[in-house]
């Protein structure tokens, strides 16, 4: 057999894929608790007979809103069966983004082959609460994206949804959430704004760096095995992705550093597995940005650079230590601590690091952590050694 065959399902690292896709939808949410009460609390009344509520999730892109709907959607169903039939229903409406186009997913998710052809938009209308009424069902809709349909087609759809038991017996067939990552509260006309509950507004802005580390944690835990990855592995991912708030990038650091290792035929995830990836995230840092740094300041980051080529993060106090080294190595006077401190202070003004503040390895109180989540250290690094070469008559 060729060699290269042996790599074919090799399963190194990636145990399942699945949960690393964007559609896929966990069993438990995390990082949105608060948001998961807000719905909670507009959907109070759902399962009582007769009964509609309808809610609008507007955010940033990878900021949750559609996990968050599917997760809540899917609970409603499984948990309440027994006191309100009802069902969900998912619409993109990036992909069906008229009238037509969104009825006929409602209609035919109900009755698969329903004959709609030749029916106008109020006749489908009519026969979904006729089979939703006859059925005894309540449907749940997320028309997500739905800043689409609105920009193409007006407030037609929702105004017609929203109004569907009206004048008519019996109330409470349809549900609404819509999802949207524009602001569209001033492309809603007021009678749907009346009916959809001014209220019932939920605002989600983009997910904190510890939101990405519990998504990271939960993810790499369904999809990689137990001992390929380490917390400072996904510190790493969470600070990186931490730059957008997205969850989106999260997935696709895991996913691109498990096949980075598998790739080199290991079976853990190292930091540079994790860097590479991230470095083709940002634009890259140009050679005159090295140069244009003092001297000291680029005799620290090459030592920051060299250790964290190995480990995902150091503290500023082996920063310093390192960096005497490198001092020495190129036959300098090291500077004082508080002037090493500006250094670090710089650096990170200009995104060629990261920092935060955690406890101390091994001991009490607190530090200051150093990392690269978005820069490959290795690359880097033959820069400033080249520039310092230079300098130093090297």
């Amino acid at each position: 057999m060729a060699g290269y065959l042996d790599r074919i399902g090799a399963g190194l690292v990636l145990k399942d894929v699945e949960p690393l896709s964007f559609d896929y939808i966990p069993f438990e949410l995390v990082g949105r608790d608060d948001k998961i009460l807000d719905l909670a609390s507009i959907f109070s009344t759902i399962v009582s007979p007769e009964t509609s509520c309808n809610a609008l999730i507007t955010g940033p892109v990878g900021s949750g809103k559609t996990a968050l709907a599917k997760v809540f959607a899917k609970d409603i169903k499984d948990n309440y069966s027994r006191k309100r039939k009802i069902s969900y229903l998912h619409i993109n409406c990036r992909n069906h983004n008229t009238t037509t186009q969104v009825l006929h997913r409602i209609i035919t998710s109900l009755e698969p082959r329903y004959p709609v052809r030749g029916l106008s938009s109020s006749e489908v209308l009519s026969s979904i609460r006729t089979i939703l009424r006859n059925s005894n069902k309540h449907l749940l809709v997320i028309l997500d994206e739905v800043n689409y349909i609105l920009r193409k087609e007006g407030n037609d759809i929702l105004y017609n949804l929203l109004r569907i038991d009206e004048d008519k017996d019996g109330q409470g067939t349809i549900s609404l959430i819509l999802i949207s990552q524009e602001e569209i509260l001033n492309s809603l006309e007021g009678a749907v704004i009346s009916r959809l509950g001014a209220g019932n507004h939920l605002r989600f802005s983009s997910y904190s760096r510890d939101g990405l580390f519990e998504i990271a944690k939960q993810r790499a835990e369904l999809s990689l095995f137990e001992d390929s990855y380490s917390d400072q592995i996904l510190n790493l991912i969470a600070d990186s992705a931490s730059t957008m708030g997205d969850v989106r990038n999260v997935l696709h650091l895991i996913e691109g550093a498990a096949k980075n290792a598998e790739k080199e035929g290991r079976k853990n995830i190292i930091p540079e597995d994790v860097q590479s990836i991230s470095s083709k995230e940002v634009k890259a840092v140009e050679p005159h940005t090295i140069d244009s740094l003092r001297p000291h300041t680029q005799l620290l980051l090459l030592a920051i650079c060299r250790r964290l080529k190995k480990e995902s993060e150091m503290t500023s106090g082996d920063a310093e230590q390192l960096y005497q080294v490198v001092c020495e190595e190129y036959n300098q006077s090291p500077k004082g601590h508080t002037t090493l401190w500006k250094y670090l202070k710089d650096l990170e003004l200009k995104d060629l690091l990261t920092s935060k503040y955690g406890a101390v390895p091994q001991g009490r109180g607190r530090t200051q952590i150093l990392s690269m989540p978005n820069i490959l250290p290795s690359d880097l690094i033959k820069r400033l050694e080249s520039s310092l070469n230079r300098q130093y008559g090297i």
